[in-house]
């Protein structure tokens, strides 16, 4: 007679505890809070005051300010000095940016290949206008642009003429534009050398071997690796020609009846403030142009990015 054992009884499976979720790590934010703090205070601080500043207009009458919603945007999109001022920053900007590109990216192509004696010293010669500040720029040029002293009235009495007038109203914008392009091309001649620098030399190998020669190389190897370079010399410089107004705030008064107090948005938001005490209408302009430089300089990033792609 046989008797078959009964099977052993399951043994329950172990519960594994889960995992415990590890404790978030505040310590970098402790690094970064300097920043941020001088950031809000900075930066976000004054953007919120003047969007709300843009909500409200004063009594001209009664005294106080009384909220009107967006009928100071409304104004600002109807009113012609503010169009005015930006036809012509918006002219400057499509001039002056792609001639002081193109300068700095020749000066830093010419700096980085090795047929360029004394490079170095190119570089800092190049480099050393950007750290001229602009008001001092502005009264140096001012002081050759003047028609009474200076080099331009000195080629005038030379030349027995008034023909050379750098601050007459057709040449004063391109005038304003060589002063800028003369600042910064050393800035975006050293963006542009620095990527440059960071190529693989792999690349250049490849091209060598492939029969390229020099501008071949610059065209199919150079410029398409330094494009992300290119975009963000590109947008600072958009947001550059936005911005301008030393340059000319400081040439008006040499020309004060060629240059008026809405010559540029920045001018005209300036003069609403502290002349005109119109600070809700000032902020209103501010926000504007904000937005403006915003859009067209995201349009820029998202353009050149997916050509890079």
């Amino acid at each position: 007679m046989t008797s078959t054992a009964a099977p052993p009884a399951p043994v329950p499976a172990r519960r594994v505890p889960a995992a415990r979720r590890p404790r978030r790590k505040w310590r970098g934010w402790l690094f970064v809070a300097p920043f941020m703090v001088v950031f809000a205070l900075t930066f976000i601080a004054p953007v919120v005051y003047a969007f709300v500043l843009s909500l409200f207009r004063d009594q001209a009458f009664f005294g106080g300010t009384v909220f009107v919603g967006a009928d100071n945007y409304v104004q600002v999109f109807g009113d012609p000095k503010f169009w005015e001022a930006f036809r012509r920053v918006l002219v400057f900007l499509a001039v002056q940016v792609p001639i002081m590109l193109v300068l700095a990216l020749i000066a830093a192509l010419a700096i980085d290949s090795a047929r360029l004696h004394a490079a170095g010293f190119f570089r800092i010669v190049i480099f050393l206008p950007y750290a001229v500040p602009a008001v001092v720029a502005s009264l140096m040029w001012g002081f050759i642009y003047g028609d009474h002293f200076g080099l331009a009235a000195d080629l005038n009495h030379l030349l027995g003429t008034d023909a050379v007038k750098p601050l007459s109203e057709n040449w004063l914008l391109t005038s304003i534009g060589n002063i800028v392009t003369w600042e910064f091309v050393g800035y975006n001649m050293l963006i542009f050398y620095s990527a440059l620098k960071v190529i693989p030399k792999e690349l250049f190998e490849a091209a060598a071997i492939d029969g390229a020669g020099t501008f071949r190389t610059i065209l199919s190897v150079k410029l398409p690796a330094i494009r992300g370079a290119i975009v963000i010399a590109t947008i600072f410089s958009i947001i550059g020609s936005f911005q301008l107004f030393n340059e000319p705030n400081i040439m008006r008064n040499l020309v004060p009846n060629t240059i008026g107090t809405f010559y540029t948005p920045n001018m005209y938001a300036y003069t609403l403030s502290f002349n005109g005490q119109q600070y809700n209408y000032s902020a209103t302009v501010a926000i504007v142009m904000g937005v403006i430089t915003g859009v067209i300089a995201y349009v820029v990033q998202l353009r050149g990015s997916r050509k890079e792609m």
